[in-house]
């Protein structure tokens, strides 16, 4: 493990320095878009954060290919070469994607032909743990893999909407997706804990931690389309490979909920990209537009508009993703699963509360507004909600003079 930690601490350094460096480049060479409708930022900032965020990933591979504790995750190169190979190619993409707006066919275009080039080189789902079954043929596993890192990835940049919500969320996330591949590895292969999942897992944990002193409220830079489907991309192949190492057919009854969860855990810490992503597509099918056109009702976005400040939207959905993800993996460390329950039971209830709490708040700002009409202005400020930076003015464009 503490080989593990290393590898995210290497790329948590060279992501935090490499922020720094394009951050001021941004400003002095004015490399960030203006403000579009639906953002909640207020001034202009750069959104080449995935450039960093690749470069840490870059250098925690390349330090982890020349210990020997990794020697069986590169004894066969190929998939590693073809992840680091798609990623350069789906950061390409992102930051054309970010300075130039891409039609969003082209980035479609671009993660299917990405989660191609991944599955062809040997990461694709084996197993499913239902009944013992393996995927039925190998062009079953090539499809539904490369449907698994688009869905993925897509759903890692709809969420990526406030300051350091991605970030954070991957963190946490992948830092008990962590802990889970790592144990898994103790049981199935107890002379070699160290394996693809839990390196990818460790180096996601480091990029997200370097970067997130920048990303954070309110936001100095922005990892953009590039750090979302890069973030994205190596969630998806983690959860890929974990599908790999444990055979359903070889477990007992008793063993029914260990076996499910080489599907259900990735599922989990992916569970708030997944729901935001699936409420998106069915909103806007309904409303007649594709399903990949940007609007204002992320699940983010109504946090803001049900009260709650930036930053409380932010620890909200942060509190979501720890609860679940951590939920899950109890069932995977304690038996009886009696604690787990609880643990899901009363994280649940509490994240309930914590979201719903404003709205009692709003009911009343709504409800003196309707009383005192004359004083509309002054009735709908709340000095509660001046952190939320939801206003839509534009700043002016900051000078090389005060830019730090």
């Amino acid at each position: 493990m503490l080989t593990l930690i290393l590898m995210a601490l290497v790329a948590a350094v060279v992501t935090f320095g490499f922020s720094f460096i394009i951050r001021r480049l941004s400003h002095k060479y004015r490399l960030y878009p203006k403000i579009r409708e639906r953002d909640v930022h207020t001034k202009p900032t750069p959104r080449l954060g995935g450039i960093a965020m690749f470069l840490g990933v870059v250098a925690a591979f390349f330090v982890a290919s020349q210990l020997p504790f990794f020697e069986i995750v590169f004894a066969n190169p190929g998939p590693t070469f073809a992840i680091l190979g798609a990623a350069f190619l789906i950061v390409i993409v992102g930051v054309a994607d970010d300075i130039w707006d891409l039609d969003w066919t082209i980035k479609l275009a671009a993660q299917l032909l990405v989660a191609g080039l991944v599955a062809w080189q040997g990461v694709q789902i084996l197993s499913l743990p239902i009944g013992g079954l393996t995927v039925g043929s190998p062009a079953m596993s090539f499809i539904l893999t490369i449907l698994t890192i688009v869905l993925v990835m897509n759903a890692v940049n709809f969420i990526d909407g406030l300051d350091g919500l991605v970030a954070g969320v991957a963190l946490i996330s992948n830092g008990v997706f962590l802990i889970y591949s790592y144990l898994l590895a103790r049981e199935t292969s107890p002379s070699n804990y160290f394996n693809l999942a839990s390196l990818i897992a460790a180096i996601i944990v480091g990029a997200c931690a370097g970067f997130l002193p920048f990303n954070w409220h309110r936001a100095r830079l922005f990892m953009g389309d590039a750090g979302s489907m890069l973030i994205g991309l190596l969630m998806a192949t983690g959860a890929i490979a974990v599908t790999g190492q444990i055979d359903p057919a070889t477990l007992s009854r008793s063993e029914l909920l260990p076996a499910f969860l080489p599907i259900i855990l990735p599922f989990a810490i992916l569970l708030l990209p997944l729901a935001d992503f699936t409420l998106a597509v069915l909103r806007r099918l309904r409303a007649g537009k594709s399903p990949f056109t940007a609007d204002r009702q992320h699940l983010h976005h109504r946090l803001l508009d049900m009260g709650h400040s930036h930053l409380q939207a932010v620890l909200i959905l942060y509190s979501w993703t720890g609860v679940v993800s951590v939920g899950f993996l109890l069932f995977f460390i304690l038996k009886p699963y009696g604690i787990a329950v609880i643990f899901l039971v009363v994280g649940t209830i509490l994240c309930t509360f914590l979201t719903l709490a404003p709205l009692t708040r709003r009911q009343r700002r709504e409800h003196r507004v309707q009383e005192t009409p004359g004083d509309d202005v002054f009735a709908e400020f709340d000095p509660l909600d001046a952190a939320s930076n939801t206003f839509t003015d534009d700043i002016p464009l900051p000078s090389e003079k005060d830019i730090p």
